[in-house]
Formats: C-alpha cells, structure tokens, sequence
C-alpha cells in the first residue's frame, strides 16, 4: 500500500517565471521548494521556462534534495530544447539520487513538411534514453500531451516515453475530461498516467473556478484509486503565494486526501 500524497506532484518553474503574461493578480517570489513545502506535495517536476535555469543546474537541484522524487525538464516550455540537454540533466542524476526521470513539456505540434511531431523524433527518443541510462539507473521518460492533441498521430512518440502527462489547457474543457482520457487510453494502453491539474485557467488568463478544480481533483482521485493513473500534477509552483482560491483550495485538499491509502 501505498498514500495518495505520494502520488501528487508539483509542477516547478524558477521564482517569477509566470508574473508577466497570465493575467495573475500579483508578482510571486516563491521558489520551487518552497512551494513543495507550502502545498504538502513530496515530488517536483522541476521545468526548464524561457530557458531559466541556466546551467550549471546544480545549485537548483541541491534545493530539492530533500523532496522524495523529481523529474528534470530535457525540454522545456513551448517545446525548447538543445543538443547539450540530455547530457546536462543525465550528469545531474547521477549526483542527486532523488532524480527519477525527465519531463518533455509542450512536445508535440502540427505536422511539419517533414511529418515531424516534436522537437525530438522517435529514433533520437531511443537514443536519449540509452544517453540517460548512463546516469547509473534507468530514468523514466515523461511527456506533456494536451488534450487537443489527442487528435495527432503521436502514438509511436507515446511507444518511447515511460509516463504520458494528460492536460486541459482551457477549463471549461474539463468538462470533456472523462471521455478524453478514454481516446487517450485508446490511443496508448499501456504507457503510464498521470493527470494534470492545473490551478489557474492558462488557457483564457484567468482565475480557475473552484467547481472545476473540485471537479479535476475528484475525477484525478477516483482515477488513482481505480488504478487508471498512477498521479496527479498541480501547477504552477510559481503561483503558490499569491493567495489564489484553487491555490488554497488545492492545498487544503491535499492536506485531506494526502493520507488515504492506495492499494498496491
């Protein structure tokens, strides 16, 4: 058995990623960690946003060293990565043991010309997650896929990852949820799920009502339970301190639902 709160996750972005651009009612200071700490959450997914952290990423990591598990962004927002990023992150994992995978945040796009999906193909998938393995120990392999992607062809992309990361950019969208985790499952059967949730609605700049984060974080819950996710991801840890009510809501849910136990 296993608990529930070992099953959230904290979607990490460097101090004041987020200030400028969302529509949020103020400028945040809080760090990655710190927010962990805030929302109760163990595991952080630490993202790489308009290419901030700079490297060397040490001094970053050593802040998470007390968290149970992270993820490191190999590509970061709006799908930026480089030649030089796999091999940063995997000489990171081998000294922070805590490191567990790596995360591809906004991966897929329309086809191009050349019929490519991402910024990485399937064949140079392969290849990074054998450059990974050099670490010392196999790093999962996670993905960010929108729900209005789904419509893609992005199942041999999906063949290479480890665990498939689900969101709803818009929240009046959740209201399809149900059913576009089921064409996900459709899609990718046997690749592992983890539900995101986000905490303000990015989609249209603006606060996320609380009906629909009840809705999101009760649907991830009975996932969880039923075994059709293995985890829940709350964004942004940029946005913890700013006194947001799905923020707050979220936190005192967490603190609710953090000890249940999960069947094995």
């Amino acid at each position: 058995m296993s608990g529930v709160r070992d099953a959230f996750w904290l979607w990490g972005h460097e101090a004041g990623s987020h200030n400028t651009g969302w529509g949020l009612p103020g400028p945040s200071r809080m760090t990655p960690a710190e927010a962990a700490w805030y929302m109760g959450i163990p595991n952080l997914i630490m993202v790489n946003y308009q290419g901030k952290p700079t490297p060397p990423y040490d001094r970053h990591a050593v802040a998470l060293m007390p968290l149970g598990r992270v993820v490191w962004s190999i590509v970061g927002d709006a799908g930026r990565t480089s030649p030089e990023e796999v091999g940063l992150v995997r000489d990171l994992a081998a000294k922070f043991p805590n490191f567990t995978g790596v995360m591809m945040d906004d991966f897929f796009h329309q086809p191009k010309q050349d019929g490519s999906l991402g910024p990485i193909s399937p064949k140079l998938l392969t290849k990074a997650k054998k450059d990974l393995a050099a670490c010392g120990r196999k790093l999962d392999l996670w993905v960010v896929l929108y729900t209005h992607q789904l419509g893609l062809p992005v199942a041999p992309y999906l063949a290479q990852c480890d665990v498939v990361t689900l969101w709803t950019w818009r929240s009046e969208d959740l209201a399809g949820l149900a059913a576009n985790m089921e064409r996900l499952e459709k899609t990718a059967p046997s690749i592992r799920k983890v539900l995101g949730c986000y905490m303000w609605d990015y989609g249209d700049k603006k606060p996320m009502p609380l009906d629909r984060m009840r809705s999101q974080c009760e649907t991830g819950i009975r996932w969880l339970r039923e075994g059709r996710i293995e985890g829940m991801i709350f964004l942004a840890s940029c946005i913890c301190d700013l006194g947001l009510e799905a923020v707050e809501w979220a936190r005192e849910w967490i603190r609710s639902v953090g000890s249940e136990r999960l069947p094995a």
